[in-house]
């Protein structure tokens, strides 16, 4: 499978989907039509796909909102446009599918709100994060204040915010904004190699540990380790679990650490 919008390209490699930013002219501004397309497809990906890589075309991931499209707007428009950025960020950080970012060049604002919802993050060493909003008189809409803050925490989420400043990609892996930081120029290369490696695990491990660790993170600690129990339960007893189970204790003769 292979495709092009304006937009977003698509493609498969094995059993992982690529989708990919595909506006380099204009930095890989994310336009509503873009953000669309991104939504409806983690909403319902190719059933082929295990796991997907969300990288983009260029020098740069994304250099944020493109905000030819955002001049003149009523309050209630401006809502409108943020729930439709939380849906569709939903649906990838939501989605049965692991998602890894391929990140480079710039990753500023909105760009920085798509990335921070992949499950992993790796980075070019020449990739730079920021959230300059208040320097064009405007606030985050597209689940910074959320999913950033949980990466990095309130207090350096406000000083990030408040100065607009570039954070390196040094900073960005000891602060928990990225993961890994690649080779120079291969950050697309080391993310599909690992949704590749994430493809091959149980899908029903890989859609309980995306699915249940954001609610569990969210719940009081009893709350949270019973809904571990239940997890447990349902993902260890499904068919391929066994299966798996059975062929891991034959090679190790009956018993031995996973």
């Amino acid at each position: 499978m292979a495709s092009r919008s304006a937009e977003i390209g698509v493609s498969t490699q094995g059993a992982v989907g690529v989708v990919t930013l595909a506006r380099p002219a204009k930095r890989n501004a994310i336009c509503g039509a873009m953000i669309r397309e991104i939504g409806a497809l983690f909403a319902d990906p190719p059933a082929a796909w295990r796991a997907a890589v969300l990288a983009a075309e260029g020098d740069h991931f994304s250099a944020g909102l493109d905000l030819a499209e955002h001049r003149e707007r009523a309050p209630e428009e401006v809502m409108a446009i943020s729930r439709l950025w939380h849906r569709a960020t939903q649906a990838v950080r939501a989605g049965r599918l692991p998602v890894v970012a391929a990140l480079q060049g710039s990753v500023i604002g909105a760009g920085l709100e798509l990335a921070a919802v992949a499950h992993v993050r790796v980075a070019d060493p020449d990739a730079r994060f920021s959230l300059p909003e208040a320097r064009r008189g405007i606030f985050v809409g597209g689940g910074a204040s959320v999913r950033v803050g949980r990466l990095v925490g309130a207090s350096r989420l406000t000083e990030m915010m408040l100065t607009g400043r570039e954070v390196e990609a040094e900073e960005a892996l000891r602060i928990g904004l990225v993961h890994r930081l690649s080779a120079p120029g291969e950050s697309l290369a080391e993310a599909l190699s690992l949704a590749a490696e994430i493809a091959t695990n149980a899908p029903l491990s890989n859609q309980m540990i995306i699915g249940a660790l954001d609610e569990i993170a969210d719940m009081p600690q009893a709350a949270g380790l019973y809904t571990e129990a239940l997890a447990a339960a349902f993902v260890q007893t499904d068919g391929e679990a066994k299966a798996r189970m059975e062929a891991f204790l034959g090679r190790k003769g009956g018993g031995g650490p996973a």
